[in-house]
């Protein structure tokens, strides 16, 4: 049961390396960037939900050790419509981290395919990722890909969602029964898209992070993007971190 609600800004960390401004081309892959699956051996998939295990050796020693996770979080990419690909920043900011967490608005399944050279990947089902409603794109069925995901990391449980209501915009009892339609119950973080406006909250106990969009930050067009990276630390500990794609 959610108490009276919290908003209190998480310190930030904008990341601005000044290359001058990029366009959306056809990137070249980072040749030092290679599959990083070590990690992603200590996510806990919650029965019902997630099963990301499936891809390691059942026999992998690296399991039983405490290992701090990092992970990618990417939102709102709109390819092909914004741009041919994703910017070439992504994969550089997204080098060495252990699972991609995409919050929807896909549009082409290429896309997780492109980001699955770096890491594991799931999505969330965005609202233009069903050719609905005037979108011109669809993705084709695609196991990485739905309407919400739970994983458990370090005894964190992490949910990923294109969108939720927040009590920043409702009340505390409609997060709750947001969070227990879509997660099963409460959660400590929640992974969530469809603003395009990047951006760490709390509410109560619960953590919200918004990457922003890579490709149309704040709907603006010939801007950087935003990503974000969340990381948790043995112990359970929590931080995120938004990144520009300057």
């Amino acid at each position: 049961m959610l108490g009276k609600t919290t908003i209190m800004a998480i310190s930030l960390v904008i990341i601005a390396i000044v290359k001058g401004s990029r366009k959306c081309r056809a990137r070249r892959m980072p040749r030092n960037i290679a599959p990083h699956f070590t990690k992603a051996a200590k996510l806990r998939p919650i029965l019902g939900h997630d099963s990301v295990m499936d891809s390691f050796p059942a026999g992998d020693a690296r399991r039983a050790k405490p290992i701090e996770m990092r992970i990618g979080l990417i939102s709102d990419t709109h390819i092909p419509e914004a741009c041919e690909h994703l910017p070439e920043r992504v994969f550089e900011v997204f080098a060495g981290i252990d699972l991609v967490m995409h919050a929807g608005d896909v549009y082409v399944n290429r896309v997780l395919d492109e980001l699955s050279r770096i890491a594991p990947v799931i999505a969330a089902l965005g609202n233009g990722d069903e050719g609905l409603d005037g979108h011109r794109y669809s993705l084709d069925p695609d196991e990485r890909v739905r309407e919400a995901h739970l994983i458990e990391v370090e005894g964190v449980r992490i949910g990923l969602v294109h969108a939720i209501p927040t009590p920043d915009e409702t009340s505390d009892e409609v997060f709750a029964r947001a969070m227990d339609r879509e997660f099963g119950g409460p959660v400590d973080v929640i992974v969530q898209g469809h603003s395009h406006i990047e951006g760490v909250m709390r509410f109560g106990d619960t953590m919200v992070i918004n990457p922003g969009s890579a490709t149309l930050p704040r709907n603006l067009i010939g801007v950087p993007g935003t990503v974000a990276i969340l990381e948790i630390s043995n112990g359970g500990q929590i931080s995120a971190e938004i990144i520009s794609l300057a």
